[in-house]
């Protein structure tokens, strides 16, 4: 061990006196490997920090087997431009994502064209260039220093020596755990905060990999886990008193966009800004907590969840690069049924896929943005109150030359960010007046903010929702007819946002602190549990409003309905939640987070926040850690292997 010491050593003492290139080469690029992390996650990691240096290291040893300086510093230059491109994508997807990019996600990058303006105002930001300084800095030494050629080859064994030394101090740093997580990838922030971005940034790449190895290899050992879940978890249907309530109806759901479940009840100035969807809640069945589990196919991912009863895909998303497997669906129980199911959306056929993937799904119809007549438009497309006025005359034309039932999904989309045009659709008032010294003064409030814009926008939809549940009721078709309405994921609106909303005094005009009286706190974790997004069963006929508090997830949505209207898919990974007993209640993310009624558990951090008061043993949470994974790695199979396909088969 002496002796590899000395070598190591002796070696950065050679690059200090005779390599100032390749010195500076290995601290610029280990610095912007730290950097990102703090800018992006808020996580200063020892163990992240070697696995930095020891990566870098072993990039810059590769430097020493070429002879030619000049090839060298282009190797310099090229090999930094590789790292310098993973912290600036990946510091731009953050701020959007709060994940890092896959290489997988590549095949999705097509429809970010089209949601721009999100990426500009919220994605995008000065310190997402500060890594770029690698560059100004290797020009500067290149120009004032000689890096000199000789003794190449012995230095470049010290070196990897040295690399493999820093990598095994690394690898010897708990927690031992988190080498699983590099292996599946489940959680892309977490494999980055212990093992550094550039070899997070290479895992993926072998991940990404890894389905076309897994096809040839993998198929076998997945079809069999598979198997053996199903046999030790017979998903049978239970009887209980929502057992086919709902049993020959008409279904509409409403798919609305970016819909929280925190504007739910909340008022400005006396007036809610969503009266029309809170009267539904309260006069129907309201799941109060439920959450949407996206990954980056966000809506897609929402409709794929909620139709399947499986978690998104770990790699892309399903309605692009799994688009022609075999899934067990609601719209294909729907139709077996005899029902006529199509889908309704105002934007383009082929955003996400739609086109492709709705047929495949089970509808039997997709009316997209070549159906209407665009008379106005904000944001993406149609906007949602001519949608919804045109949808009417299209839903009784089916309900009066089928004679069958009907079942339609109705997506909505003014309500997609970045909500620029929010002021021009949406008078809805964001500001807030009080009285200061006898005199009322309005201040602005939320106005020309994000989180108002947004709001207004909720608000312009929960209008549209109104009249067209009144449109429906005139033309007679609520009297057979359930809607169900689900937010399809959060708006992924930043921490700051709501720690504004929640902490403005508009008597001083100012946000409070922690250490005022009256402020309110709203940490990382309160963040996790805002993101709650609504679910409603409603009918005309229901005679009183009945609120569902258990946790409950996308996943739990096609179980639970599904009883409701008679239909059962025995490949549904999530619970029919009436029942359940809310303590049974969780919520599973792709990543292997999970919500419970006691706890969110962030599988990043391996942190546990309590909910409710109380001790937490670690049974508990090893317990619910080995479901969530579980859940992950079968749905993982399923879309990977198309088993389903097979599993029918046989």
């Amino acid at each position: 061990m002496k002796k590899i010491l000395k070598i190591v050593k002796d070696t950065f003492i050679d690059i200090k006196k005779n390599r100032p290139v390749l010195l500076f080469y290995v601290i610029a690029n280990f610095i912007n490997g730290v950097m990102i992390r703090l800018i992006t996650t808020g996580t200063f990691s020892i163990r992240a920090m070697f696995f930095d240096l020891g990566f870098v290291m072993v990039l810059g040893s590769l430097s020493l087997l070429i002879k030619k300086k000049n090839n060298r510093i282009l190797y310099y230059y090229l090999t930094s431009l590789y790292m310098v491109a993973c912290c600036v994508i990946n510091a731009i997807y953050y701020n959007y994502y709060t994940s890092y990019v896959s290489v997988s996600l590549l095949a999705t990058s097509v429809f970010v064209k089209d949601v721009g303006d999100a990426v500009l105002d919220f994605a995008i930001k000065p310190t997402d260039w500060i890594y770029l300084w690698v560059f100004i800095g290797l020009y500067i030494v290149i120009k004032k220093n000689k890096d000199k050629g000789n003794n190449l080859k012995n230095r470049f064994k010290e070196l990897i020596i040295g690399a493999v030394l820093v990598l095994g101090i690394g690898c010897a740093i708990p927690p031992y755990y988190s080498f699983n997580r590099l292996v599946k990838l489940w959680n892309r922030v977490s494999v980055a905060n212990d093992f550094g971005i550039y070899i997070y940034q290479l895992d993926d790449f072998v991940q990404s990999l890894k389905p076309s190895f897994d096809n040839l290899f993998g198929h076998d050992k997945a079809l069999k886990e598979v198997r053996e879940y199903y046999e030790e978890n017979r998903n049978t249907p239970l009887v209980n008193d929502y057992t086919g309530i709902f049993n020959g109806k008409n279904v509409i759901v409403i798919h609305a966009e970016s819909l929280q479940g925190f504007n739910l009840g909340l008022s400005f100035n006396g007036e809610e800004v969503t009266p029309n969807i809170n009267k539904l809640a309260s006069t129907g069945i309201y799941f109060s907590n439920f959450y949407a589990q996206v990954g980056v196919g966000t809506s897609s991912d929402s409709e794929f969840t909620y139709a399947t009863s499986l978690l998104p895909a770990n790699n892309g998303t399903v309605f692009v690069n799994y688009a022609n497997n075999k899934f067990k669906t609601v719209q294909n129980m729907m139709h077996d049924k005899g029902y006529y199911v199509f889908s309704m959306h105002g934007n383009v056929g082929d955003f996400w896929n739609r086109d492709i993937m709705h047929l495949n799904m089970g509808y039997d119809k997709f009316y997209s943005r070549s159906s209407f007549v665009i008379d106005e438009e904000y944001g993406l497309g149609l906007s949602d109150k001519s949608f919804f006025r045109q949808v009417v005359p299209m839903i009784k034309d089916i309900n009066t030359t089928l004679n069958k039932p009907y079942y339609g999904t109705l997506i909505t989309l003014t309500n997609h960010t970045p909500w620029k045009e929010a002021d021009e659709y949406s008078d809805y008032d964001v500001s807030s007046s009080v009285e200061v010294d006898g005199e009322t003064i309005v201040r602005d409030y939320l106005e020309g903010k994000a989180l108002g814009r947004y709001i207004k926008a909720v608000h312009y939809m929960d209008e549209a929702i109104g009249q067209f549940i009144q449109d429906m009721d005139e033309e007679g078709l609520l009297d057979n007819t359930v809607i169900v309405i689900y937010g399809d994921h959060d708006a992924r609106l930043d921490k700051k946002q709501y720690d504004y909303m929640y902490n403005y005094d508009p008597v001083s005009d100012r946000v409070l602190t922690s250490d005022d009286p009256g402020y309110k706190e709203f940490n990382k974790y309160d963040y996790e549990l805002n993101r709650k997004v609504p679910f409603i069963i409603w009918s005309k006929d229901m005679n009183k409003g009945i609120e569902v508090d258990t946790p409950m997830g996308m996943i739990d949505a096609a179980p639970t309905l599904g009883n409701m209207l008679g239909i059962y898919n025995k490949y549904a990974l999530g619970r029919d939640v009436m029942n359940l007993k809310k303590s049974d209640g969780i919520v599973v993310f792709k990543d292997g987070s999970y919500i419970t009624d006691k706890i969110y558990y962030s599988a990043k951090n391996n942190e546990a926040y309590a909910i409710t008061s109380g001790v937490i043993e670690d049974d508990y949470i090893s317990r619910h850690s080995e479901y969530a994974d579980k859940i992950i790695s079968v749905s993982y199979d399923i879309i990977t292997y198309d088993l389903i396909r097979e599993l029918e088969e046989e």
